[in-house]
């Protein structure tokens, strides 16, 4: 395929008539004939020197000549090139979706770091799944988060970038207050249905009480479980706590049973170990990336043709007719 890296240039094409337009036509004053007898020859010949002026005609064959070479001469500048076919390779990838709770609860303050500080459950979440992306390369990874309802926030990339920097502008009750658990498990079976990984893997991060969904989280897990979808779940937030800021473990590592999956609590590493470890083990699937489209400059060819152009008013010899 055939393009142009700078086409703005072609606004350069009515320069010359612009040019002709505007400015004055170049006019050299000089003697017509030159001899030392001058005014004796006019004597003998009875005739008498004046002033006169030579106008050179245009001729419009040479005038299309230089068209075309100012022509080709843009035609340079504009950079034509053709563009090859798109290079691709094949790497080996895994599929993981992340699902993250940004309901109203996510704000409580009952999670305390490895620093010994103690921070709310969403900032807790961006900490375990910081320390989670480090640890995939080569990966390929969604985004979904939901509160009343869930959205895909990234769909499957390799720019796991993009995924920390969507997560860290992620607040609590970003998508409404409640936990709508259970539609955020069914979203992730829709989004899995267009991945052909050998693997399917959805990782929630959740305090684990629904309070918004259509589908209870248990009926959504056995359906991902027919779909051959393993859900991981990692709990954050106070056991101990009551009310709408309850942690439901019980839900939690029920949906990871369910489906096969681990389930871990953000402050027990040996279980966030073990999930680790058995992320790590997930098969890999082929996946085709696009690395670059080659792109091959060819302004030397106008840039020639405009450079043969521009001496055919020499091999025809003058430069116009005289008036």
């Amino acid at each position: 395929m055939l393009t142009l890296a700078h086409p703005w240039l072609f606004l350069l094409l009515p320069l010359p008539l612009a040019v002709l337009l505007l400015l004055p036509e170049y006019r050299d004053s000089r003697d017509a004939l030159r001899v030392p007898f001058l005014e004796k020859l006019g004597r003998l010949s009875g005739q008498k020197p004046v002033e006169g002026a030579v106008v050179v005609r245009r001729q419009w064959f040479r005038l299309g000549v230089l068209w075309s070479v100012w022509f080709c001469v843009v035609l340079a500048l504009a950079r034509p090139q053709r563009v090859e076919a798109p290079l691709t390779k094949t790497i080996p990838v895994r599929d993981l979706l992340l699902a993250v709770d940004l309901s109203g609860s996510m704000e409580t303050k009952d999670f305390t770091n490895r620093q010994g500080k103690t921070v709310d459950r969403l900032t807790a979440v961006k900490q375990v799944l910081d320390e989670f992306l480090a640890r995939q390369t080569g990966s390929r990874v969604g985004l979904i988060v939901f509160g009343n309802a869930p959205f895909v926030q990234a769909p499957f990339t390799q720019d796991l970038e993009v995924c920390k920097e969507l997560l860290a502008e992620t607040e609590p009750r970003m998508a409404g207050p409640k936990t709508a658990l259970g539609d955020a498990i069914g979203l992730a079976i829709t989004v899995f249905e267009r991945s052909d990984a050998p693997e399917r893997t959805l990782i929630v991060l959740t305090d684990g009480n629904d309070t918004g969904s259509e589908v209870p989280p248990q009926k959504a897990a056995e359906v991902a479980r027919d779909k051959q979808i393993t859900i991981h779940t990692v709990a954050v937030g106070d056991p101990k706590a009551a009310g709408e800021e309850a942690l439901d473990e019980k839900t939690l590592a029920a949906v990871a049973q369910t489906t096969g999956g681990v389930y871990a609590h953000a402050n027990n590493q040996q279980e966030l170990s073990k999930f680790y470890e058995r992320v790590d083990q997930l098969k890999t699937h082929q996946a085709k990336t696009i690395t670059s489209h080659p792109k091959t400059d060819l302004f030397h060819w106008p840039l020639g043709v405009g450079l043969i152009l521009s001496m055919v008013p020499f091999c025809l010899g003058g430069g116009g007719t005289v008036e």
